[in-house]
């Protein structure tokens, strides 16, 4: 609506006493009246076509399309955020052009939630003709000498000051601080400056002046400034809609349905430009033969043709040339006109304000007519009151069935049933027309019948909007710093990756060596891996986490055939004593093998035991603590293939045969290398991580024997133990670690896995809401809960094609209330949290793949790595993150990745086969 200014109509000679053009004069004065006012109705079937016209053009103009142009302009505002309520400041105000040929500046004071609300000082400035017509320096010279001389009267002293640009004249804008003039209007002619970068201008001006410290944040057109100076009503306040000279509406889209901003997440405010709405098919049928007219006579003849239907600058010169055309005719004031009614912009809002008003008496009419030099009769004031209530009720419904297409998308965008949100109102039309809201009410109930509007008059739009915007631009630049800093920690450069990579090759060295390290390198006694021919039937039991399997695997030359039941393990068994858990196991199997009619065969077994174990054979395994909230007594420091089979024998008539002791990892290993005979290494990135990989047998100072391979269990959840990641650590991660059931161990571990990174962002979150950047710093009892945030969530957010709706509702539904903007920066903790977890799981698979290639002394290495988990699986980007960190870290090295496909149950029994066979070979 900015394009529109001054009355936009060339002055013309006294009009010719004869009727309007294309109008008849009937001599039935009454059916003329009936006839004219017909003209101004408008159907439902008409206001939906215009709602239906006007959300296919935003939606053409969002794309981006350029042919044919779309009817509406669809520019953004760059203002990403809607107030919160917390904002509070001191903010300066600038405004150039509202209020025609002067200047306005205000101190605007804002007070946050709690506060009591302070009235803006303002002082307005007259710019003098020859400022207005001059250079374009002179101009912002002259905005920068009122500027101070304001200020000069406030106790400022030395402190920077945060300043909100309302400049109402067409803009291109690229950026919030970023807007240059297409053209002036409004009887501004400043020579230099169309084409140029106005905020750019008045930080030269003020540069110049030299007096304040000023910093211009925004630069604002008046619809925006309307929808952000709105009071907090029921819902968000994401429209904004104005009806003074002219017409326009803004609302906050989502930002990647924007094309020319090429962003995925967030919102921006988008002013609709709708005054320039000219669909011929949907405006065609209501244009009346006065609209045209009165499109002819303006200075921009064929534009802006929805606004010049609405728009306070046109709505009195409407009712002027339909009184006109009836006093010519001879129906009105006896056939007499006068100069007033006679002359462009005769009749202004104010008197068809003043003469529809229902409160208003025949006589009040009476004496507004007589002012414009009309000598009405008895019956022309209720004429005259149809004819301006027409006039203005059409304005009304248009106005609403644009506002219908506004909403209408909104509730699409954001895939509710029932829209409920507040519409911001500013403009003269709404100050002194008295039924133009209500109409409009009435009528976006018949075209939204879905959406719950609340209609909320701006507080000095144009003033304490802007200072609104300025407020969240700087709450928002003051936020983004503290979370930046927040999550600085988490940013790890090439060079900390490096060193995790050289400090894990320097434990791995020291493991196998049998000396002091955080890595425990333990011999699997897994020698080999599959080469294919392998055979036969084979049982498999899988313990790692709360849930136990037990799986019968038919290896044949056809492939893998798994038959599997999941069978739970009570918290009270995991934690009580360890002959309870393994008769609980051993009882699953005995289930398992009457299910599956096994029952007094004794099948080879290999056991997945995913904890951390010393083994010292293939089929003796040491536990050495438990982890994953197991905590069985008499367990730890027992071999668990004695305690499994001393349960067997508890349990009459079983026969097993339990073969090897598995760990999951080296289990992901050889499930892969089933597949890929390059799979030499293992990862799990699930609950825990680990990995394994196949060293040359002469390196393991624990094991005898020059020649062959043994399979490492790195245990590398327990990497940097000793202290060697202290530097790496968060206040996060310390406040993980002090409240697992562990505390000073799993440190690697604890940083990557599934377990805990659903914690260190809870815990993170935790501190940004005390800062104030999250949830209006209000702690919430959700958010204060242990474990709330779980992993999976990470996922979920995380993923590419989530909305950022999908994302709050995920985090509403765990009890917190939050805005768009909340939702954006958890999900960048979420991704600082993960990437720093999936970038030291790629420095650690680095030091793995590094050290088998300096090994076997290889220029170039190629490798697979089998890999499961649920984090690694489901994570949208941990497994690219690993990936590229491996490829930097280790350029040396071709490292392909295996997702695997059920390595602690598939992989038990492909160790266990791998055996058999090894020991076949061996008797013969």
């Amino acid at each position: 609506m900015d394009s529109i200014g001054s009355l936009g109509l060339q002055q013309q000679e006294e009009a010719p006493s004869c009727p309007q053009e294309g109008l008849p004069c009937p001599s039935n004065s009454s059916e003329l009246v009936q006839e004219c006012l017909q003209q101004f109705k408008v159907t439902g079937a008409q206001l939906r076509q215009i709602q239906t016209s006007l959300l296919d053009s935003m939606e053409q103009a969002l794309k981006g399309q350029a042919s044919p142009a779309p009817a509406v302009q669809m520019l953004p505002t760059y203002v990403g955020s809607i107030p919160h309520g917390t904002e509070q400041g001191d903010f300066v105000v600038l405004e150039l052009g509202a209020t025609g040929a002067s200047l306005r500046v205000l101190w605007v004071t804002l007070m946050g939630i709690e506060g009591h609300k302070m009235e803006p000082r303002s002082q307005e400035f007259v710019i003098p003709q020859e400022v207005m017509l001059g250079p374009g320096q002179q101009l912002f010279d002259f905005a920068a000498r009122c500027l101070s001389e304001f200020l000069d009267a406030l106790p400022v002293g030395n402190q920077g000051l945060q300043l909100g640009f309302s400049f109402s004249f067409p803009c291109h804008q690229t950026g919030l601080d970023k807007s240059t003039l297409i053209s002036w209007t409004k009887g501004f002619r400043c020579s230099g400056v169309e084409g140029q970068d106005v905020v750019q201008l008045l930080r030269d001006a003020i540069q110049r002046q030299g007096t304040y410290s000023i910093d211009v944040v925004a630069v604002v057109n008046d619809t925006v400034g309307t929808m952000m100076g709105c009071e907090p009503g029921v819902g968000p306040c994401e429209v904004g809609l104005v009806v003074d000279t002219g017409t326009n509406a803004c609302y906050m889209e989502e930002a990647r349905h924007v094309a020319v901003l090429d962003e995925d997440r967030g919102r921006v405010c988008i002013s609709v430009e709708w005054g320039s709405f000219s669909d011929d098919g949907a405006l065609g049928p209501v244009l009346t033969i006065f609209d045209r007219t009165l499109d002819h006579e303006s200075l921009n003849l064929g534009a802006q043709r929805f606004e010049k239907m609405i728009g306070g600058l046109y709505l009195g010169e409407l009712v002027r040339l339909v009184l006109a055309h009836l006093a010519r005719c001879g129906v009105l004031f006896g056939g007499y006109t006068s100069p007033a009614l006679l002359r462009q912009g005769g009749i202004l809002l104010e008197h068809v304000a003043e003469m529809e008003d229902p409160s208003a008496g025949a006589a009040r009419v009476h004496a507004i007519l007589q002012d414009l030099g009309l000598n009405p009769r008895a019956s022309d004031a209720e004429f005259v009151q149809h004819i301006c209530a027409a006039v203005c009720t059409r304005a009304a419904q248009l106005c609403a069935a644009a506002l219908a297409a506004v909403l209408s998308r909104l509730q699409h965008n954001r895939e509710q049933k029932t829209l409920q949100i507040a519409v911001a109102t500013g403009g003269r039309v709404f100050e002194r027309h008295p039924r133009f809201l209500s109409i409009l009410q009435e009528t976006v109930r018949l075209l939204a019948p879905e959406c719950d509007v609340s209609f909320i008059p701006s507080v000095d739009g144009g003033g304490q909007g802007v200072a609104m915007v300025t407020a969240v631009a700087a709450r928002l630049a003051a936020h983004r710093c503290l979370l930046e800093e927040t999550l600085a920690p988490f940013r790890l450069t090439r060079e900390q990756l490096a060193a995790v990579q050289a400090q894990m090759r320097e434990a791995m060295a020291k493991g196998l060596q049998g000396e002091a390290s955080s890595l425990r390198m333990l011999p699997t006694y897994v020698r080999a891996t599959p080469d294919g021919s392998e055979r036969g039937d084979f049982l498999a039991l899988d313990l790692g986490g709360t849930n136990f399997r037990v799986l019968l695997v038919r290896v044949a030359t056809g492939g893998v055939q798994i038959t599997s039941q999941v069978y739970s393990i009570p918290e009270c068994v995991a934690q009580g004593s360890g002959q309870q858990l393994f008769d609980h196991i051993v009882d699953c199997i005995v289930d398992f093998q009457q299910q599956q009619g096994l029952s007094g065969q004794s099948l080879p077994l290999g056991f997945t035991f995913s904890f951390p174990c010393r083994q010292v054979g293939l089929d003796q395994g040491i536990l050495l603590n438990w982890t994953k909230g197991f905590n069985a007594s008499d367990c730890e420091g027992q071999d668990v293939v004695c305690l499994l089979r001393e349960a067997i024998g508890r349990r009459q008539a079983v026969e097993l045969n339990v073969v090897a002791i598995v760990n999951d990892t080296v289990g992901t290993m050889m499930s892969c290398g089933y597949e890929d005979p390059h799979c030499e290494v293992g990862l799990i990135v699930g609950t825990g991580t680990n990995a394994c990989y196949m060293e040359e047998l002469q390196n393991v100072a624990s094991v005898a024997g020059d020649s062959g391979h043994m399979c490492i269990n790195m245990e590398w959840g327990a990497f940097g133990d000793d202290g060697s990641l202290s530097m790496l650590s968060t206040c996060f991660d310390a406040s993980v670690d002090q409240a697992s059931i562990n505390p000073g161990k799993q440190r690697f571990e604890k940083m990557i896995s599934g377990m805990y990174l659903g914690e260190i962002v809870r815990h993170t979150l935790l501190h940004l809401t005390s800062l104030g950047v999250l949830f209006r710093g209000q702690q919430t009892q959700g958010l204060q809960t242990r474990d709330i945030f779980k992993t999976k969530f990470l996922s979920e957010i995380e993923s590419d094609s989530l909305a950022l709706r999908q994302v709050r509702a995920i985090l509403e539904d765990l009890g917190l209330s939050l805005t768009s903007d909340d939702a954006l920066m958890v999900l960048e903790v979420c991704q600082a949290v993960s990437q720093r977890a999936a970038q030291l799981c790629g420095a650690g698979v680095a030091a793995v793949v590094e050290k088998i290639r300096e090994n076997r002394g290889l220029e170039e290495l190629t490798v697979s790595v089998g890999v499961d988990g649920t984090l690694y699986k489901l994570h949208p980007h941990f497994s690219s993150l690993v990936a590229a960190t491996v490829r930097e870290l280790a350029p040396r090295c071709v490292v392909t990745f295996l997702q695997s496909e059920d390595g602690s149950g598939k992989g038990a029994a492909l160790v266990t086969a791998v055996a058999c066979r090894l020991a076949q070979m061996t008797c013969v």
